[in-house]
């Protein structure tokens, strides 16, 4: 068992490689103990080098709902009424941290997915007044 960090790609190919040379070892084979150790290398590399975004909250939900078969009428009772419910899932409203439990434990969605904020689009407001200077207006208000 000749196990070096990974510390560069090449490395990091190369520890791939080598755990597909692992792979159908018996448990309990110094085989696989070293296809172990490979493993925790590899994920603390990947973490560090590409690390996965959480997902957006309101899409991490719509996705459970649609792995369980489900719509957003299940949601009812745990998030709110149905009018919570919509508001939520448009993204006028936030997540309680109510909410965030019962979501968690009923779908287990973790929490951490909607610990964090809602990206959501904005919507640039124009006044009307601002909407209609020019180069020249602007000089004689100045």
């Amino acid at each position: 068992m000749d196990i070096q960090p990974i510390k560069a790609e090449a490395d990091y190919e190369r520890a791939l490689g080598r755990v597909e040379e692992l792979w159908n070892f018996r448990d309990g084979s110094a085989e696989s103990d070293e296809l172990d150790i490979l493993a925790i290398l590899i994920e603390a590399y990947e973490r560090e080098h590409d690390p996965i975004e959480l997902p957006d909250p309101i899409e991490a939900i719509k996705f459970r709902l649609e792995q369980k078969g489900k719509d957003a009428g299940a949601l009812i009772g745990v998030i709110g009424q149905r009018t919570r419910v919509y508001e939520v899932m448009r993204g006028k409203r936030s997540l309680s941290l109510h909410m965030i439990c019962n979501l968690h434990e009923t779908f287990g969605i973790p929490a951490e997915v909607h610990i964090q904020p809602a990206r959501r689009r904005r919507k640039v407001a124009v006044h009307r007044s601002s909407a209609r200077l020019t180069p020249a207006s602007m000089r004689k208000s100045a």
